[in-house]
């Protein structure tokens, strides 16, 4: 059996501590993997930063992350997407409530994931460029295509026309970046905002426009690209993004959803450790960090918002 070793989270805005860690065997319909790259997010120093905030659920000792790149060492009985020896890249879910395992951390030197949180990376991407992309993609995924956020239509091959448009606020992020292509692929235009020096590489992405978010007249310059057109919605990324967002489909005609990706205000403000407690049943707690859906019911109240949690695993 492997020796394996870890990165723990010993206790509530504790260091970590590298230490020695159980090699666990797969389940049926999972697969061990050995990891040559790990990302970092924000969720990973936020839960460390802030404690029982989120995720309130966890016992310590825990192994924190979510994005991981590597080697399939070991494979559950009922997998047939994968063998011994394959490049692989997964989005580790140890802390989900129903999972809630140290040993699907991706901070450690073997990782139990779920088969369907895995992807083959081709021979020319590196380890540590396909680490960075599970939590960005299934972020990104869940707030275009989730029934209870943007719910639009799947990719296919070749892209179906909609005949609507999204608004991706924050384009060159991570999140925004992945939902830029997935929503070209489900057949919707897409307008976009970031930094000026990042215009030609979201156009590249496939964005039909790009615009300056720190623009006094942004919000009036995107509400302008959208006349004549059928908005699908917004994915706002970013802590300052949702407000925007609002006021722009609000202005437009069609779907006025907003489904926020990023906490709506930065996690760098909160107090480490000090006046922060979660709900008595939190599960909203990874609701908060990931997507809240905001739908504005009318014009009359443009303001007037519901929001509905989300929750995955």
């Amino acid at each position: 059996m492997p020796s394996n070793t870890a990165a723990w989270l010993p206790a509530k805005h504790a260091k970590l501590e590298v230490k020695s860690a159980p090699y666990t065997s797969p389940r049926e319909n999972e697969i061990v993997v050995r990891n040559h790259a790990v990302a970092i997010n924000p969720v990973d120093w936020a839960k460390q930063s802030i404690g029982d905030f989120m995720f309130s659920w966890i016992k310590y000792p825990f192994v924190l992350g979510m994005d991981l790149a590597g080697e399939v060492v070991e494979i559950g009985k009922a997998v047939s997407r994968f063998k011994v020896g394959d490049r692989v890249l997964g989005h580790a879910v140890g802390m989900d409530r129903k999972r809630n395992t140290p040993a699907e951390g991706a901070f450690q030197a073997y990782t139990v994931v779920l088969a369907h949180m895995a992807a083959p990376i081709p021979s020319a991407m590196s380890y540590e460029s396909a680490a960075v992309l599970p939590l960005g993609l299934s972020t990104a995924a869940c707030g275009l295509f989730q029934k209870d956020h943007l719910a639009l239509q799947y990719p296919s091959v070749p892209p179906k026309p909609m005949g609507k448009t999204l608004l991706v606020w924050g384009g060159s992020t991570s999140v925004g970046s992945n939902a830029i292509q997935l929503a070209l692929a489900a057949g919707y235009e897409v307008i976009t905002t970031a930094s000026p020096r990042n215009f030609d590489y979201v156009k590249k992405l496939g964005a039909s426009q790009g615009f300056d978010y720190n623009s006094k007249t942004v919000i009036v310059d995107v509400i302008k690209a959208f006349e004549g057109k059928t908005i699908a919605g917004a994915l706002a990324v970013g802590s300052s993004s949702a407000e925007a967002c609002l006021d722009i489909v609000r202005a437009c005609h069609g779907d006025k959803f907003v489904s926020m990706a990023s906490f709506p205000i930065s996690l760098e403000r909160l107090p480490k450790g000090r006046g922060l407690r979660a709900p008595p049943d939190d599960r909203s707690a990874f609701v908060v960090l990931r997507f809240d859906v905001v739908q504005i019911p009318n014009e009359a109240h443009p303001y007037e918002v519901h929001l509905r949690q989300y929750s995955y695993g």
